[in-house]
């Protein structure tokens, strides 16, 4: 199995530097200990470490300079401190220095894991982002893969609307590609080189989503063992994706408006404001305008938000594109599954899957094609395969031959065609929505629409 990373661990104490290490290990990370700051330094200058979690205080050569080296090295390396002197002193000048994050001491295991995952993630959109820029070509603008009319319609506004600061409200259905179109403007931009970052409102809960955004200091609320400095804090200079904004909840909508309006954040218990300069792109697949309408979501909100709108056209109106997505997401599958006999899908099976209605979009059609690389063992996919490990989208029996005889809204055979797969999974929604590419709150969100609130049939 690959290694998640390779993390240097930096304590004079080599008993807590085991204690990190160990479990690291266990987690898949390669981890290096070094048992004081000169050590660390001359190890940073050797190898090519993803990220550092370093004591603070050590005898000769302490965590700030190991902190200063890093940075040296590779000013886009996590560098996360630890210190059992806790104080909001050395927490400023660490996180002024270019700490990723300041933990104080004892702290739980768990929460170290995640902040690591978290600086990990960051520094791979980062690589990413940079990557985008390099990969435009004729077939697709970074990441988004297309010729059709309808995408070389979207590559057109993409370069413009990249160079404005406005706030940019993406709009398009689950699946469809709203967070590539959201990094394609942050990496065509002026602010490339800063981070973009990217939450989904609809993951977390009220009270963590809050926390999550705008941070919080330390005992703000219980469990706040230690300060958070929130998205808003990282994305400053780059780009800051809120993904479906239309379920924000209303309390927090106020507080992100005030954002918009001052550029300034404060986190949770904080008692003053931090200035910060973040480009916002929002996305949704939801009515907004309904929705003000309905008072759930604000008015003055959504006009600050819809300076600037792009919509992202959903899989059946750029069918043409599909030979182009599926030749992409076999490469990329291939990569992720190096023992798979498949390079290609037949001829018959591309044109089969370019009469399915792809209620789940692109995604749906990227999760189908990595199944097929993992599951069948030859090199070409045939439609035999089609119906073996992928039976609902197999041509002759899922629900758009039923409108073959009569013209169907789009919308009723959508839900028709998830109730198919939901009936086809033995009712078991989240396999569904894996099979889809869509959330399992879109199942339950279509259900509520035919007004049963029960499993499709």
């Amino acid at each position: 199995m690959s290694s998640k990373g390779l993390i240097l661990v930096v304590d004079d104490h080599v008993e807590m530097g085991r204690m990190l290490q160990d479990p690291l290990t266990d987690e898949g990370y390669e981890v290096e200990l070094a048992t004081g700051g000169a050590e660390a330094i001359r190890l940073l200058r050797a190898r090519p470490f993803d990220a550092v979690l370093c004591d603070l205080r050590m005898e000769e050569v302490d965590g700030f300079d190991v902190l200063d080296a890093a940075r040296g090295v590779d000013a886009e390396m996590p560098v996360l401190m630890m210190t059992a002197f806790g104080g909001i002193e050395s927490a400023v000048e660490a996180m002024r220095r270019g700490a990723w994050h300041y933990f104080t001491k004892p702290f739980r295991l768990e929460e170290v894991l995640i902040y690591l995952r978290r600086a990990l993630e960051e520094r791979r959109l980062r690589a990413e982002n940079r990557e985008l820029r390099q990969a435009a070509g004729p077939g697709g603008l970074g990441a988004l893969v297309g010729r059709s009319a309808a995408m070389r319609s979207m590559y057109a506004l993409i370069e413009p609307v990249a160079h404005s600061g406005a706030p940019v409200l993406l709009r398009g259905e689950s699946g469809s590609g709203k967070e590539l179109v959201a990094r394609a403007l942050h990496s065509e931009g002026p602010r490339a080189a800063e981070p973009f970052v990217a939450v989904n409102c609809t993951a977390l809960p009220h009270a963590l989503l809050e926390s999550e955004l705008f941070g919080h200091v330390k005992g703000a609320f219980t469990g706040a063992t230690t300060p958070r400095r929130g998205l808003f804090v990282e994305a400053d200079k780059g780009t800051l994706f809120l993904d479906e904004i239309g379920d924000m909840p209303s309390e927090l909508q106020a507080k992100l408006l005030r954002v918009l309006e001052d550029g300034e954040v404060r986190a949770v218990g904080a008692d003053a404001s931090r200035k910060v300069e973040v480009r916002i792109v929002a996305a949704t697949h939801q009515d907004l305008e309904a929705r003000v309408r309905e008072g759930r979501f604000r008015a003055d909100l959504f006009y600050r938000l819809n300076v600037v709108t792009l919509r992202i056209p959903p899989l059946r109106e750029r069918r043409e594109d599909i030979p182009l997505l599926v030749e992409h997401f076999v490469a990329r599958a291939r990569a992720r599954n190096p023992r798979s006999k498949v390079t290609a899908l037949s001829a018959e099976v591309v044109s089969a899957l370019g009469t399915m209605p792809w209620p789940g979009n692109v995604r749906e059609l990227e999760n189908l094609v990595e199944r097929l690389v993992v599951l069948v063992p030859r090199e070409t996919v045939e439609l035999a395969d089609l119906k073996l490990h992928a039976p609902s989208v197999s041509p002759e029996v899922h629900p758009l031959s039923l409108a073959q005889e009569e013209l169907w809204p789009l919308r009723q055979l959508e839900g028709e065609y998830i109730s198919w797969v939901v009936a086809h999974c033995g009712g078991n929604k989240t396999r569904a929505a894996e099979l889809l590419g869509i959330d399992v709150s879109t199942i339950h969100r279509r259900e509520r629409e035919k007004g049963t609130g029960n499993s499709p049939r």
